[in-house]
């Protein structure tokens, strides 16, 4: 990755005095039953905790005011996700009288009265943080303003704003023997407005749904201002415009958020197209996991509405303190005030890929190129692959598979250009990517219209993976170039999710790749022998559990044993507990681990030589590395890929594993571990109670931080090399003419 990397590189050592010693007590102890509940922490709890590490940066005051109201924001859409995918599906378990426990020991319903315990801490924790920076932005002339506080000229531009702009979106719908109560979408925002006529002393109720999205904001400013008013206020203080002539007795609002959980069996399924748009149809009517309203909403309406829509008011309906729907302050932490705002990151061009000429002439020429996002650029390293390989007449296939992409997605303009240029392009698209499968229904579409072959993976298993291959004619012969990646095909999230990638020409690496593209597009899987990769289901967890064996041997045979993984999340037991039979043998095991952590830290004779922590900070931490000491030296095994350490991407997912190779790129990977395992600024250390602290010091720069700096001492010393050798060549023309 760097020119001088060999002299940043500084390998973690362990002494092996202290080798010695944890050896020789791990011999006396007692058999550990590591079937016991105890010993591990519940997924839901530790992926709950993560967030609040996440809400911890809105209160971080070197953060900047507007990006501290982001990771508000982002933190409520993880809670609304979290209820749709998480408690959704406990509440399935639940319903359906699943009786088995968790590695932790608890049932479905233990595990949902745990998460709503922590949740009210949570919602408890973004209200005060809320709360706090509401206070503080009016000192940069920015305020969320009640409508009723308004004087009468703002009230009427924001009248006259309603009626061009939202009045002709809203049906409101009544709600009384003639009109059944209506459907709820889900994450809607609902006003239940209670009213009567001037002539009569019945009230009736109606229902507007609140119409954000689509092109209209949640939060609407004040003429050119940066004051803004809730929609929702806006609406409720000129409901005369839609029932005119009736008296407003109350509005209140509510929200709900529906199961997501709603997965077929896609093995009876005669059309796995037709299963996922029917699936998205039955998402839309999914039960109602939890129904939020305001606290001071009419006990007997708070009991109309649970009745209605099916729920126990003691277990489904929380009451809301403040504003609702706090994920779309997405919208105000854009605001365009750069002293409010992080300083704009703008990736380098990655220092092998400055020159001009073909891409796999580079790739041929250096071999292997570790490519690490959004410290240096997607679009001029993987989009640039695609993009020559669409135009290049000596390329002959393009073969790829696509999770997650853009909305407006070069990636797919790519493979559509190079179809119609006369390649052969086969894209395995996943259409079970949860939140995704429309646009990906819709991309696949679009791609076979064009000419390109659209497969949908292997029946039973999401394919996960990140993989693109080209097929191209060289000089001496058809080669294969390849991209292997820890992050989505994405170019938006490319510039937020810190990822990894590798471009390799690597014969065995391609072989195995093809080999790789044949399994996905056939689903048969007899004598596929891989030489590098590793690949899931079939052989990624064995491989894993037998490497963290093979550590312990070495480990016990004298050889200092290290083991270091970096990924999302721990959840699988059988990795859980070979890893602490790694502690319990002596071997230092490291874990950067973003979220969901099932071991346990500090347990005497367990896991006193496990370490955890977790990386927040700017960026959404996204990559995966594996490594193995394997007795030093040249023999340390490094891999890098799509999957994270849990029973679904090991057994139920098609992922890959690939190995670095090169001795310099292995010694970036090094620098890379290192610097997370030193971070003293957005690194939270796991504690034997489960919580984490955090390490923060004074005038530390994180790892992050340096990452972005790396990148850009890497480039610049790149570009000044070459700019030396132009002006050689130009000198040597000069001479000649002389």
């Amino acid at each position: 990755m760097t020119p001088n990397s060999k002299s940043e590189a500084k390998v973690t050592t362990i002494p092996a005095d202290n080798i010695s010693v944890a050896s020789k007590a791990s011999v006396n102890r007692r058999p550990v039953d590591l079937s016991k509940p105890s010993l591990y922490q519940n997924r839901e709890i530790t992926w709950l905790r993560f967030n609040q590490r996440v809400l911890s940066m809105s209160r971080d005051d070197s953060t900047p005011l507007l990006e501290r109201l982001k990771f508000i924001a982002i933190v409520s859409s993880n809670l609304d996700e979290f209820y749709m995918k998480r408690i959704g599906g406990l509440m399935q378990q639940e319903g359906a009288g699943y009786s088995e426990l968790t590695i932790d020991g608890l049932s479905p319903k233990e595990q949902i009265e745990l998460c709503s315990r922590f949740i009210n801490t949570l919602e408890a924790e973004i209200e005060e943080s809320l709360t706090a920076l509401l206070k503080r932005l009016p000192e940069y002339d920015i305020q969320i303003c009640q409508y009723d506080t308004l004087d009468h000229d703002e009230q009427h531009v924001l009248r006259r704003f309603y009626l061009e702009n939202i009045f002709p979106l809203i049906t409101p719908q009544a709600v009384d023997p003639a009109h059944p109560f209506p459907f709820i979408s889900n994450l809607s925002l609902n006003l239940l407005v209670t009213l009567h006529h001037p002539d009569s002393e019945f009230s009736s109720l109606a229902r507007v749904k609140v119409p954000v999205g689509s092109g209209t904001k949640r939060f609407i400013p004040i003429g050119k201002s940066n004051r803004f008013v809730p929609i929702e206020q806006i609406m409720a203080g000129n409901l005369d415009l839609l029932f005119p002539g009736m008296l407003i007795d109350r509005c209140e609002v509510f929200r709900v958020i529906r199961n997501a959980s709603t997965e077929r069996n896609e093995a009876s399924a005669n059309d796995l197209l037709e299963m996922i748009v029917s699936e998205l149809r039955e998402r839309k009517f999914a039960p109602i996991v939890k129904l939020l309203v305001h606290k001071d909403m009419n006990p007997s309406r708070r009991g109309m509405l649970s009745a209605e829509l099916g729920l126990n008011e003691e277990t489904n309906v929380l009451d809301s303190t403040g504003l609702m729907a706090k994920r779309d302050l997405i919208e105000l932490s854009t605001l365009q005030i750069p002293r409010l705002r992080d300083v704009p990151h703008r990736p380098v061009d990655h220092f092998k890929l400055l020159e001009t000429r073909s891409i796999f002439h580079i790739i041929r020429e250096h071999g292997d190129i570790l490519l690490q996002h959004p410290y240096e650029s997607f679009a001029t390293s993987v989009l640039r692959f695609l993009q020559e390989a669409s135009r290049d007449p000596k390329v002959r296939a393009i073969k790829m598979t696509l999770y997650r992409t853009a909305d407006q997605s070069k990636i797919v303009d790519c493979l559509i250009e190079a179809a119609r240029n006369g390649k052969q392009v086969a894209v395995a698209v996943e259409l079970k990517a949860q939140f995704d499968e429309m646009a990906n229904v819709r991309w696949a579409s679009h791609m076979e219209e064009a000419g390109v072959h659209v497969t949908y993976g292997v029946v039973g298993l999401k394919t996960h993976s990140k993989v693109i291959m080209v097929v191209r004619q060289d000089f001496n012969g058809i080669r294969c170039y390849v991209h292997i990646g820890t992050g989505n095909y994405h170019e938006g999230t490319a510039q937020l999710y810190c990822d990894l990638g590798l471009l390799t020409c690597d014969r065995e690496i391609a072989s195995d790749i093809a080999e790789f593209f044949n399994f996905l597009t056939t689903g048969y899987t007899p004598n596929r022998n891989y030489k590098k990769i590793i690949p899931a289901p079939r052989i990624m967890k064995s491989v894993l559990i037998n490497r963290i064996r093979r550590e312990i041997k070495l480990h016990k045979n004298g050889e200092p044993g290290h083991i270091q993984f970096k990924c999302n999340a721990l959840e699988d037991f059988d990795i859980a507990k070979e890893l602490y039979r790694a502690s319990m043998a002596g071997v230092t095991v490291d874990l950067i681990i973003r979220d969901s952590c099932r071991v346990k830290v500090g347990i005497k004779g367990l896991s006193e030589n496990i370490r955890v922590i977790s990386i927040v900070g700017r960026f959404l931490e996204h990559s995966r590395i594996y490594y193995f000491r394997n007795g030093g030296d040249e023999n340390e095994e490094y891999y890098i890929g799509s999957a994270d350490l849990m029973k679904r991407n090991l057994e139920s997912r098609v992922e890959i594993l690939t190995p670095v190779q090169s001795v310099d790129l292995k010694q970036d990977l090094r620098m890379i571990l290192n610097t997370y395992m030193n971070d003293r600024h957005g690194a939270w250390e796991m504690q034997p109670d489960g919580n984490y602290r955090s390490l923060r010091t004074e005038g530390e720069k994180s790892s992050q931080d340096k990452f972005v700096e790396m990148a850009t001492n890497r480039y610049q010393a790149a570009r000044k090399q070459n700019l030396r050798k132009l002006d050689n060549l130009r000198m040597r023309g000069k001479s000649r003419t002389i």
